[in-house]
């Protein structure tokens, strides 16, 4: 990895931070013997190239491992007297690492790819049930609830509770769990997922993902107390669900959701009105199309929509 070795072979995404860790995570005398021997290359070592790539795995180990008391008195002596400005970053690294604990897997590879390119920050993107997005910071040792926690923050909402962070991979959604480290889920799951799709070539493939952030357990929702909830997350996650007729819903109610559903849409725009017996589909609950003709759909629709105009 530091490069004092030569070798024609590229670096292949995790391949070599993987056989460095991974042992060192299962046993705690390995911690202690990696971190040494991360210490004394870094120790009046005047190749550059090899110098920049031992604080590289200084960065990662801090962000993922702890080790010992006496061997962590030596980490604080060089991370304090060094004087490259990675240096800082890796103390507050392994604070954290001691305040939550290590991680159960080798750095993602999100978290290799940032320090490569000599980025002491790591944004993921989040999407939202409104198709809306946004990026958060997350750390080596950043958990499930504390990124929901920071995203219900920013986005202004009352609360967190109940809300929770998913993984799409094509058309399969798993749920990210509470206390789970973000990295570990997202690197257990990867792994889960190449071995269930093998390949016949010997490449590392990426398995492509988004997280998004939703409401998990409804409980304690209470329709326009939270309007930024309402907003980005209670009216999309539950409408393709009220249409495919999971809600008991009477004709007079369908025919007012309706009248709101094309008002969430095109405002007080009624050019799209006429449109309606074409796009039953997007207004009224599979299990009420047959209630009426497209056309007096249509017209119960557009008197419910003109009435609170």
């Amino acid at each position: 990895y530091m490069g004092d070795l030569p070798s024609n072979r590229q670096r292949l995404g995790t391949e070599y931070t993987d056989l460095i860790f991974a042992p060192a995570l299962e046993h705690s005398l390995l911690r202690d013997e990696l971190y040494c021997q991360i210490i004394r290359q870094l120790t009046e070592n005047k190749i550059r190239l090899s110098e920049e790539r031992g604080w590289e795995l200084m960065w990662l180990a801090t962000g993922i491992m702890t080790c010992s008391t006496n061997v962590q008195k030596e980490i604080g002596q060089l991370l304090t007297s060094a004087k490259t400005p990675i240096a800082i970053d890796c103390l507050n690294r392994l604070n954290r690492t001691a305040k939550y604990g290590n991680r159960k897997y080798a750095p993602y590879i999100l978290e290799v790819e940032a320090i490569r390119f000599k980025s002491l920050q790591i944004f993921h993107k989040i999407y939202f049930p409104n198709d809306t997005d946004e990026a958060f910071e997350v750390h080596s040792s950043t958990k499930t609830s504390s990124l929901c926690e920071d995203i219900a923050e920013r986005l202004k909402l009352n609360s967190s509770d109940g809300f929770s962070l998913f993984v799409k991979i094509s058309d399969k959604v798993f749920s990210v769990p509470h206390e789970y480290f973000f990295f570990d889920f997202i690197h257990e799951l990867m792994e889960w997922m190449r071995k269930s799709r093998p390949s016949k070539s010997s490449e590392v493939t990426q398995v492509q993902y988004q997280i998004f952030f939703m409401k998990k357990m409804w409980v304690n929702v209470h329709p326009g107390r939270d309007r930024n909830a309402d907003d980005i997350f209670y009216f999309h996650q539950e409408l393709p669900k009220y249409l495919r007729g999971y809600h008991n819903c009477s004709k007079q109610d369908a025919i007012k959701l309706a009248a709101l559903i094309y008002r969430s849409k095109y405002g007080s725009v009624k050019d799209e009105i006429s449109r309606i017996p074409d796009k039953l589909k997007e207004y009224v609950p599979a299990d009420l199309l047959h209630v009426y003709r497209g056309g007096d759909w249509k017209k119960h629709i557009s008197t419910a929509y003109n009435q609170h105009s």
